[in-house]
């Protein structure tokens, strides 16, 4: 590895793609024109290359405006798993997801790179090779644009990822001189895997009956008492993801009881600890070992045999050339999901099967003990009396193959004990004091309460991909975007990063980093994609200042606005109810039915509302506002601001007549923009409030 000096120590360890002769041999095979189209019409030309490194896996795409909207830089993506065809995923992006056209907006050019991968999750032997083909990417993609603009110049480089693709962008912009900037966003810790799902998923089992009411009871207009109705388990499993992390606010996003990643992550932890699988059903302190316990009461292990198979057809081919777009924070895991490629549900009947009104299927597993299929393993979806339905899912066989070895009478394993087993591996990871989520699993003196495992596996997961831990040593200035609702990164650990720069800085990190935390967001990052839009907004805009600001910090000297303001207690993160208090650059806006939270009317009434909206100082102007009365997700009604003290405050009323009874959320969803500009796709940066109307 070739190395220059480290502005932060003076260490010689910073990777320097410039002499590496891996990655001397870069090529272009594709070179044309093409054109991206707005929303509104407007075409954006610009000059499409992709190539790679003679010898390596690989392959890149940049994308590069015309030389007179071109001002000297480049926003370069990393997907949280890189692939196959990765260099391709964000070419069909449309609308406000599309990458290409904000760069080409911004005066930037466009890049993205698969990274060094040829297979999903997973790059190659070296895992150095996540930032160092990034950084070789970013210096090649110089040269083309010094060739393409016609002069000398050294474009300014800045990288942007989020999640997993987080961990891969402060490992480039730490450990390589490519980079001017850096936007990390919904980051974890080193600690985040897979102890930010077990929690999640563990409190998803418990709770899997009381969901709806803990969702209601912290809800606009709801009692405020979540524990209310809940049993001393399931009060202890809320209690422990809340205190580990988990917004409270963001509960609707569990509805549906999906674990996100954590099927994918459990293999890992098996691997590199497999006796903990048995320990815990079997050793004191374990949750398994507690005969009275949720995990023996939602076990499934059983052998049986096979009495009917439902094999269905294939479903009809994909178009050949078609192109995978799931890089984004809550997609890109999925490509390492077993596709299912059946026109039906198939289904197994078995001889004997679990039974009861209350089974828990989730990560249940079907491994076929005998027959033709022996070894394979299939997921088990659902149970209907002895029919098992598969479904997709990580490390699996292929459904259709495995399902027509089977004959009548093969047997068969049913279990999901691992799966259980996994949901508290957090308790038994407790890592340093300053991860502040943990002090819940430790007595008064900071010793663990429950045994340890030989390992924290945290660091393991974490540094696989980008090959290295996060020190804070950047080398440039970073924004640190998170959300405050994340349901999947928690967002205390973009506040450990933020304090291991400053540390890494003397204490102080502001002339090198600014953290804004962005409320009503959840984890993903696609505007289209947005779990109940009700409930939550896009940081996407957010994002998107962030990279704009970051350019004019580094390239002019004008420094972004200052980090949010907030406490820490724990796991829990807390901001102030004004803008004003809680800083950073996302609007505010409070929302009152009748004068209040929750406004009750009878059938035929009309509701009066009123929105008060604030913009943080020297963060923009507000410029829009919507309404959704009765469910409407595609805010129907737009409002017009009452605008003061130049746009940064403004006010609005609107009213409603509901006609049926019923208990119905209204929403008021607003955006500002830093120019005032109420037209421009890109930097409309979002907020919502809900009041609860109860009509009888």
């Amino acid at each position: 590895m070739n190395e220059v000096q480290n502005k932060v120590t003076g260490e010689y360890n910073i990777y320097d793609a410039a002499k590496d002769p891996q990655f001397a041999g870069g090529y272009i095979d594709i070179d044309e024109e093409r054109v991206r189209r707005l929303a509104d019409g407007t075409q954006l030309p610009f000059r499409y290359l992709h190539g790679g490194f003679e010898g390596t896996a690989v392959r890149f795409s940049f994308c590069f405006p015309p030389k007179e909207k071109y001002e000297g830089r480049f926003y370069q993506y990393l997907s949280p798993f890189p692939g196959p065809e990765e260099e391709l995923a964000s070419l069909p992006m449309t609308g406000e997801n599309d990458k290409i056209a904000f760069c080409i907006t911004h005066g930037a050019y466009y890049v993205e790179s698969n990274m060094g991968s040829g297979a999903a999750f997973t790059n190659t032997d070296d895992n150095t090779m996540t930032h160092r083909a990034s950084a070789a990417t970013a210096e090649f993609s110089r040269k083309m644009a010094r060739e393409i603009y016609g002069y000398e110049h050294r474009p300014y480089g800045y990288v942007y990822g989020g999640s997993g693709g987080g961990y891969r962008t402060t490992a480039c912009i730490e450990n390589t001189n490519a980079f001017d900037g850096a936007v990390p966003y919904v980051i974890g810790s080193p600690y985040a895997i897979p102890n930010c799902q077990s929690t999640r998923a563990h409190a998803e089992r418990l709770l899997r009956h009381k969901m709806d009411q803990v969702i209601d009871a912290v809800d606009a207009g709801g009692s405020g008492d979540p524990y209310e109705g809940l049993n001393a388990q399931e009060a202890e499993a809320l209690r422990e993801a809340v205190s580990f992390g988990y917004p409270m606010r963001s509960w609707f996003a569990s509805a549906d009881l999906d674990d996100g990643a954590l099927p994918v992550l459990y293999p890992g932890v098996k691997a590199m600890d497999p006796t903990y699988f048995t320990d815990f059903w079997e050793k004191e302190g374990y949750l398994g070992a507690d005969p009275q316990g949720s995990a023996v009461r939602d076990r499934i292990c059983l052998d049986s045999g096979i009495k009917l198979v439902f094999v269905p057809g294939k479903k009809e081919q994909l178009l050949e050339g078609r192109i995978d777009t799931r890089n984004g924070v809550n997609d890109a895991w999925k490509k390492m999901i077993t596709a299912d490629d059946a026109d039906g549900e198939p289904w197994i009947e078995l001889e004997d099967a679990p039974q009861g009104d209350d089974l828990y299927v989730r990560g249940t597993f079907l491994t076929f003990t005998g027959g033709a299929a022996q070894g394979r393993r299939l997921q088990v979806g659902r149970i209907e009396e002895n029919r098992l339905y598969i479904t997709e899912g990580f490390g699996m066989d292929n459904t259709l193959e495995t399902m027509s070895l089977l004959a009548q009478g093969d047997p068969v394993h049913l279990d999901n004990s691992d799966y259980i087993a996994i949901q508290t591996y957090h308790r038994h990871q407790v890592p340093s004091r300053d991860y502040l989520a943990w002090d819940q699993f430790r007595n008064a003196d900071g010793e663990p309460l429950y045994p340890q495992r030989p390992m924290l596996l945290g660091p393991n997961f974490c540094t696989n991909g980008p090959g290295c831990k996060q020190n804070g040593e950047i080398q440039g200035k970073i924004i640190i975007v998170a959300c405050l609702m994340d349901e999947q990164a928690y967002p205390w650990q973009a506040d450990w990063y933020r304090r291991k720069v400053a540390s890494a800085h003397g204490g102080d990190g502001t002339q090198v980093c600014r953290l804004w935390y962005m409320d009503h967001t959840l984890h993903g990052d696609r505007a289209e994609e947005e779990i109940a839009p009700l409930h939550a907004t896009t940081y996407l805009a957010g994002l998107h200042q962030a990279l704009v600001d970051l350019a004019a910090w580094v390239e002019q000297g004008k420094e972004p606005l200052p980090s949010s303001r907030y406490d820490v207690d724990g796991g829990l993160i807390r901001v102030g109810e004004s803008a004003a208090e809680r800083g950073g650059i996302q609007p505010v806006v409070h929302l009152l039915a009748d004068g209040m939270e929750c406004a009750r009317i009878q059938a035929g009434e009309t509701v009066s509302f009123l929105a008060q909206g604030e913009v943080p100082e020297g963060a923009g102007v507000l410029t829009q506002i919507e309404w959704s009365f009765e469910g409407e997700t595609d805010f129907p009604v737009k409002g017009a601001w009452e605008l003061t003290e130049g746009g940064q405050k403004g006010t609005t009323a609107a009213s409603h007549t509901y006609h049926a009874p019923g208990t119905y959320f209204a929403v008021a969803r607003i955006r500002s923009e830093r120019n005032g500009d109420a037209d421009t796709p890109f930097t409309q940066v979002r907020n919502l409030a809900r009041v609860r109307v109860v009509v009888e």
